[in-house]
């Protein structure tokens, strides 16, 4: 155990890992080779957190079909179904001021509860929250479950790739961790199938918000069935949280059944190594709020929450909640034919994430981001010249929406997220992930919320010109600030650009 605290260099020692600020997501495994792990070693413990993001996905989708059926006088089945721009703007973006109320939550109970449990909380609050909203007497009733819904969502985005990254063999936590994005799309997609199926039933927004109640279950059931995270177990014995031995033989416990017959001879030899490893780790007590906005986490801040901020306020919000709404001003006009194409819209956006997980570490960053957001500009001059001139041509509404969400989610969508996780000093990633996360779940519920009220004001066309110029300026932004990490390790980056 000596020798592995003693070494840094990865190379020379397998069984080294680095301190991670107080995240012990960052913390290496000893390399076994992949014949060692069970299928059900790898999948169990990424599919069921992984479901928090399925869920987020999923509620994106149907809320955009939701929100049609809600204000149909013939399939409604309710008799509050005149909803005013204010309320469907509290609707929609109702599960997004939840989970900026559970991003807040996080950061006083996630180390209390541990990841398992904070997912479970999620799961439960996301059933809970589902079924208030399936079932909402009135327009309040319904508010409120849409914010215990995102309080669900703010948690489970905060737990899900933490216990990922703590419990996933360490060769292929990367494919993981994009994995769970990937099913972010996925649950887009299922949202937008299910509504289209729905959009013509009475009442279908009841059972579109409802769907999401059994996969909620599957979540929990499948989130009691795992362990705790043992690394989170082995942070409880260093913080003096109980007896040092006891939860020692329960990390080790944890770990068997994580990895099941393959560490059951080497687990309390990991185990001690990732004790020897974790016991530097009080650094981070030392950290404060105010650490982060100078120096070097200054200059990272700047980079990371403005990248997530521009990410929200060029319009991705409106596009993905209001997809079904804008076919349909667009020229298709049943709900239906609108819902149909938004799943043509959640095809694209799984195929180009999947394309730019691929080539991301090839191409590099900027290219991607500079490439894909200028695509956006012109899509949202196009999307403001039809709705301003061009009204007789719904072919150009869909062609640029199509094409709006293509350059998305080949820059700003899986690039953001990805550079935040990159650019911060190592011992204040934590906190700096958690203030971009708070950004960036406060600028998508301002832009979703405003858009239906502003679009009523000034005119679609007007809105999607300003979201053009704010493009053009996170352009200039993309140029002047954001560096090219590509091929660098956190080291190199934090000495090259920090």
């Amino acid at each position: 155990m000596a020798a592995a605290a003693g070494s840094s260099d990865p190379e020379k020692n397998p069984l080294s890992v680095p301190k991670s600020s107080g995240e012990v997501s960052q913390l290496r495994e000893p390399l076994i080779s992949s014949e060692d792990y069970s299928l059900r070693a790898v999948i169990a413990p990424f599919l069921f957190p992984a479901f928090g993001g399925l869920l987020y996905g999923y509620d994106i989708g149907a809320t955009s079909s939701g929100t049609i059926s809600l204000q149909s006088e013939s399939v409604s089945g309710i008799s509050w179904y005149g909803l005013s721009s204010v309320q469907v703007g509290l609707i929609t973006s109702g599960s997004l001021y939840g989970a900026l109320i559970g991003s807040l939550l996080a950061f006083k109970i996630a180390d209390f509860l541990g990841r398992r449990k904070e997912l479970l909380l999620s799961s439960t609050l996301y059933l809970i929250g589902a079924l208030i909203t399936a079932l909402a007497p009135n327009f309040v009733v319904m508010v409120i479950g849409r914010l215990i819904y995102g309080i669900g969502i703010g948690l489970a985005m905060h737990a899900a790739p933490m216990y990922i990254a703590e419990t996933a063999p360490s060769h292929i936590r990367g494919q993981l961790i994009s994995m769970k994005e990937f099913l972010i799309v996925f649950g887009m997609l299922l949202g937008y199938t299910v509504g289209s199926l729905l959009i013509n039933t009475v009442a279908g927004w009841r059972y579109m918000f409802g769907f999401g109640a059994p996969l909620a279950v599957i979540m929990g059931i499948g989130m009691w069935w795992l362990p705790c995270s043992p690394r989170w177990i082995l942070l409880c014995a260093l913080q003096g949280k109980g007896n040092m031995r006891e939860l020692r033989e329960s990390a080790i416990c944890c770990l068997c059944q994580l990895r099941g017959k393959a560490v059951t001879e080497s687990a309390a030899e990991q185990v001690d190594d990732m004790l020897a490893e974790l016991s530097d780790i009080s650094e981070e007590n030392d950290v404060k709020l105010g650490d982060m906005f100078q120096g070097k986490c200054l200059k990272a801040l700047t980079i990371g929450a403005g990248l997530v901020l521009f990410q929200q306020i060029t319009g991705q919000p409106s596009v993905l909640y209001y997809a079904g709404s804008i076919f349909q001003s667009a020229g298709f006009s049943a709900a239906s034919d609108a819902t149909r194409v938004s799943i043509l819209l959640g095809l694209l956006k799984l195929f180009m994430t999947g394309i730019a997980v691929l080539v991301v570490d090839k191409l590099g960053r900027r290219p991607l981001l500079l490439g894909g957001v200028s695509g956006m500009v012109i899509s949202l001059f196009l999307l403001g010249s039809y709705y301003t001139y061009l009204d007789n041509a719904p072919a150009v509404a869909v062609g640029g929406l199509l094409f709006y969400v293509g350059c998305y989610q080949l820059s700003f969508g899986p690039i953001g997220w990805l550079m935040i996780s990159e650019i911060f000093p190592l011992r204040l990633r934590g906190r700096g992930l958690s203030i971009a996360v708070l950004v960036n779940f406060g600028a998508n519920a301002v832009v979703t919320f405003a858009f239906s009220p502003l679009k009523e004001i000034l005119g679609a066309g007007i809105l999607f010109f300003i979201f053009g110029g704010i493009a053009l300026l996170s352009l200039v932004f993309i140029f002047f600030i954001i560096p090219e990490t590509k091929g660098l390790t956190l080291e190199e980056i934090e000495a090259k650009y920090l």
